[in-house]
């Protein structure tokens, strides 16, 4: 059956099923957490990930583009592996230590709006109505999402550490759009060097920690998944994806994630909901949708 399916309807499952191994990836890192230590972890990832992804990069025509790399593209990407893998994948880690993955991918979904607002003076693009409305709405479903505040003192550890995250969200995706809209660069080689730099930083943070503690096999398990699965082969099925897929679907299909993840955290890390909490997921994932629209 799924042979007959035109090429756009493959790439659709494609992608839904990456958003998938995404969502997981929250599930997964909780569990890990519960005994390996949160930088030590997401640079363990990233790094096994990055190795994966270095044949991509082998063939002389990509050696011959690295090669031929200014030294204002090195700098380029050696910002956005610091500050999109580095920081906002170590953030991501910690906070998951202290807050349900639920609240930490709403916080972190509020990138979208950012980068839509930090796009006003450093882009020079005005946002429509529509986008003012669908910012409007995001900021309504934040408060309501999280009202009554009564977070402890923990707590209050996670979502300081991902708010942090998500304006590094922010600013190395308006660093990526730079270098996509200035350079000539494959996206391949732009996120296997900055997921090098990245994974360099997050091992010198994690060396902080002290020593790698023993991991069992199950732990193990659940790093090259993250690391092989959720990571490398990812990336490469999202990469494909995105050859076909017009970019407001595969906006679209990506803003699934926080229902995905809603979902996933109910039935395996038992983060219930309650009726105000799936309606401001609701008018999130439609201000989201709003704001990314006319893109």
């Amino acid at each position: 059956m799924i042979k007959n399916w035109s090429p756009l309807k493959k790439n659709r499952l494609i992608a839904l099923f990456v958003t998938f191994l995404w969502s997981t990836s929250w599930v997964l890192i909780k569990w890990g957490l519960a005994g390996i230590p949160p930088l030590k972890f997401v640079a363990i990832r990233y790094s096994i990930a990055c190795v994966c992804l270095l044949p991509l990069i082998l063939p002389e025509n990509q050696r011959k583009i690295i090669a031929s790399l200014s030294k204002k593209q090195w700098l380029l990407l050696f910002l956005y592996g610091i500050v999109f893998f580095g920081i906002t994948q170590g953030a991501q880690f910690v906070a998951l230590k202290y807050i349900p993955a639920v609240s930490a991918s709403l916080i972190l979904s509020f990138t979208v709006i950012t980068v839509t607002l930090l796009g006003i003076p450093f882009l020079k693009e005005t946002p429509s109505r529509l986008q003012w409305l669908g910012i409007s709405l995001f900021v309504i479903a934040i408060l309501m999402y999280f009202f009554p505040i009564t977070f402890s003192g923990d707590q209050w550890i996670g979502i300081a550490v991902i708010v942090i995250g998500m304006f590094a969200n922010s600013a190395g995706t308006l660093l990526g759009r730079h270098i996509n809209r200035t350079g000539n660069i494959p996206a391949v080689t732009v996120t296997i060097i900055s997921m090098a730099i990245g994974a360099i930083v997050l091992n010198i943070a994690a060396a902080l920690e002290g020593p790698i503690p023993h991991l069992n096999f199950s732990q193990w398990a659940v790093i090259v998944w993250l690391a092989v699965v959720n990571s490398a082969l990812a990336f490469v099925l999202w990469n494909h994806s995105q050859r076909i897929l017009p970019a407001s679907e595969s906006s679209l299909i990506n803003n699934t994630m926080l229902f995905q993840i809603a979902i996933l955290a109910w039935i395996f890390l038992g983060e219930s909901l309650g009726l105000k909490e799936l309606i401001s997921l609701l008018i999130a994932i439609t201000a989201i949708w709003l704001v990314q629209k006319q893109k």
